[in-house]
């Protein structure tokens, strides 16, 4: 993550139903970084898709 990524950590899930791990949002690229379970590299979605595609998951999982 770059300087201008604020560190998050936060569970999602996807329109799948599939949960994510959000780790940080980019100020600059204006855009959330999460992670994927059994997948080493961070994604990325701009917020207003994100927004449109992940509903937040206020328990934290067991995972």
């Amino acid at each position: 993550m770059s300087g201008t990524t604020q560190k998050i950590d936060r569970y999602y899930k996807d329109w799948r139903g599939v949960m994510v791990h959000v780790v940080g949002f980019d100020r600059l690229g204006n855009r959330v970084i999460f992670m994927r379970t059994g997948y080493d590299h961070e994604c990325a979605q701009p917020v207003e898709l994100f927004r449109q595609k992940f509903e937040r998951v206020i328990d934290e999982p067991d995972i």
